[in-house]
């Protein structure tokens, strides 16, 4: 039985699970490659020699910008032997964004993949970073030498991670995480999941993105295997899962989406096709907020349950649920707060909400960040209590289950009134017609905002859903009127960014802002 009290860094975890594990497969991949939890340890021992004769040690800060494969996974464990501090960057970010997360992690060692799907990663990395800062393409394999030249390392409770924000809701943020934080996160998600060995995981997200590491430690504590993919391509990715008897898969709402889309496709063309991946119990994740119809739909779709969880770069896993919870449960809430962290919700003068009350959300708990690189964004995060302001809008229901309402930030300010708009896109959601919607707020002359409905289409080729057809939709559902969009949107697709997918509404304003009316 494993006990998290008695693990203090995540080598030690890696040790734990090669030991108790032994000879059980860890890591698929879609090429049919297939590797040992101890294959694992025994690979990144002799990375984590070969690192160092690169000169990467203990304190070291070595960013590396590298797809989800079984390598990356490997480097980034070859690091954790080393006591390095780790800076993940994610793939597909580009020049502005590792520019800054190399300038403010420091950072004195880039890992890059070369060329990878057409883009010189090296070039762009050695034109962003400082002088002095090394560049490492590994597009010919990771460095290897012999594991008995790498010294002990004693965790001693400092920075060994740095993540940077997305950016896509504020500015991003540079954000400091120790092996315990991280190995707190994913014991909270490895309980509420409640998976075996006798499961079988998947990573297509990014491996770079704090959800990462919080998977595999997840893997390690419960000690089931995984598929990892460095793309995610819906088809492609159920294919694998088919051949492999996938259990749970996921990642964010955008995947139970795309998921939902190519079951339906696959049927539409073959009725009797069956189940898309057979195997599958669970989609998990989190990263965005999940509409309830889109639960529902995907639930009786794909013939399983919707786990989704809460979670962000500051503190990898908040609230999750469960695979005992209701259907209502699972639909409308992001699960009870995990073992190990604390949720308080708070009025705007800092007092604390009644149960069912709509406030911010603020939280303590082991899986907490150390703190911020910038020391005035960790002073302002945190209040008297030690309590860490999230940004984010929700209630605490009779049942113990954490409902998000919506964030600060994507508040739309109508005549003075504060409107979520989380509540209105949850909504449209339920409408036939639509199959993806986003709501923001747009300069008004009269309003000061005015509420602006941007959704994409259920069927193309149908007649386009009407402003007056939505409205009555929602009045019939009962939202109030000063909460009616006064514009409708229709686009072929919403812009997504960050490893998550997340919607940019940011781009929708800037889009759709036509002048104030």
């Amino acid at each position: 039985m494993f006990e998290a009290a008695r693990v203090q860094s995540l080598w030690e975890l890696v040790e734990y699970r090669a030991r108790a594990s032994r000879g059980a497969p860890m890591f698929f991949d879609g090429d049919g490659r297939s590797v040992t939890f101890d294959g694992v340890r025994d690979e990144a021992l002799r990375v984590a020699a070969g690192l160092r004769e690169l000169g990467i040690g203990a304190g070291s800060r070595v960013a590396w910008q590298l797809p989800s494969r079984i390598g990356t996974v490997v480097l980034s464990l070859a690091l954790a032997r080393l006591g390095a501090v780790q800076i993940p960057v994610i793939p597909l970010h580009r020049e502005r964004e590792v520019g800054f997360v190399l300038a403010e992690s420091a950072a004195e060692f880039v890992l890059v993949p070369g060329v990878w799907r057409g883009f010189d990663h090296t070039a762009m990395v050695r034109k962003v970073a400082a002088d002095g800062v090394r560049v490492v393409p590994v597009e010919d394999g990771l460095p290897r030498a012999d594991p008995a030249r790498v010294p002990a390392v004693a965790a001693d409770g400092g920075t060994t991670w740095i993540y940077c924000t997305s950016g896509t809701t504020s500015a991003p943020k540079g954000v400091e995480h120790t092996d315990a934080t991280l190995l707190a996160g994913g014991v909270g998600l490895a309980t509420a999941l409640g998976m075996s060995a006798d499961d079988i995981g998947s990573i297509a997200f990014p491996y770079a993105h704090i959800a990462g590491p919080d998977y595999v430690i997840a893997m390690l504590v419960s000690g089931f295997p995984a598929v990892i993919l460095d793309s995610f391509e819906p088809g492609r990715a159920a294919d694998v899962y088919r051949r492999r008897g996938v259990t749970m898969a996921g990642g964010s709402t955008a995947f139970y989406q795309a998921f939902l889309d190519e079951s339906r496709r696959r049927r539409a063309g073959r009725p009797d096709a069956g189940r898309l991946i057979p195997s599958l119990r669970l989609l998990s994740g989190g990263g965005a907020p999940m509409p309830p119809e889109l639960c529902t739909a995907a639930r009786r779709e794909l013939e399983c349950a919707i786990v989704h969880g809460y979670g962000m770069t500051e503190c990898p896993m908040i609230s999750m649920g469960t695979p005992y919870d209701s259907d209502e449960q699972l639909a409308r809430t992001v699960g009870k707060p995990v073992a190990g962290a604390e949720i308080r919700i708070v009025r705007p003068d800092g007092s604390v909400a009644a149960t069912g009350e709509d406030g911010e959300v603020t939280l303590k708990g082991t899986m907490l960040f150390r703190r911020y690189t910038d020391p005035a964004l960790t002073a302002a995060a945190f209040d008297a209590e030690g309590y860490f302001h999230t940004g984010d809008l929700g209630f605490l229901r009779p049942d113990g289950h954490l409902v998000l309402t919506g964030r600060l930030k994507d508040i739309i300010i109508r005549k003075g009134e504060n409107i979520s708009a989380q509540e209105i896109e949850d909504l449209i959601h339920t409408h036939p017609a639509v199959a993806e919607a986003a709501v923001i707020g747009l300069p008004d002359r009269e309003r000061g905002e005015r509420v602006c409905a941007v959704i994409t289409p259920a069927d193309p080729a149908a007649p386009p859903l009407t402003l007056d057809a939505l409205t009555a939709h929602l009045r019939a559902a009962g939202l109030m009127t000063q909460k009616l969009p006064e514009q409708l949107e229709t686009a072929g697709e919403l812009p997504r960014g960050g490893p998550l997918n997340k919607v940019l509404k940011a781009a929708l304003r800037e889009r759709y802002a036509r002048g104030a009316r």
